[in-house]
């Protein structure tokens, strides 16, 4: 365990917010661009995971465990939007053979 910590804390921690804006703009770009819903899907994803890797990378930065306890609870909000999402996703393929989002508009009344 401490050669996790060793390692981790010899990375700057401007680094980590470097890489996790870079993760986190790559997620925001898909969500803006992309029209498939998957896609979407994994974009939000990336976004979630950008923090949860800046809130690990702080926690060890202050060796305080509070930011790690927030990343298991992104986590489990980020397990149960993928559930929902996916079965929505299903259930709006079944009906109109499509997952592109902007044949959702169709819908519409």
């Amino acid at each position: 365990m401490d050669t996790i910590i060793t390692s981790l804390q010899g990375i700057s921690i401007q680094s980590y917010v470097w890489l996790c804006s870079i993760l986190f703009t790559i997620g925001v770009v898909g969500v803006l661009i992309r029209r498939n819903a998957i896609v979407v899907f994994m974009s939000i994803e990336m976004m979630l995971n950008s923090v949860n890797l800046l809130l690990a990378a702080f926690s060890v930065y202050r060796n305080d465990p509070s930011g790690q306890v927030f990343v298991f609870f992104i986590m489990v909000v980020a397990a149960a939007e993928v559930a929902v999402g996916l079965a929505l996703l299903v259930m709006i393929y079944r009906n109109t053979q499509t997952i592109d989002i902007n044949f959702l508009n169709k819908l519409k009344w």
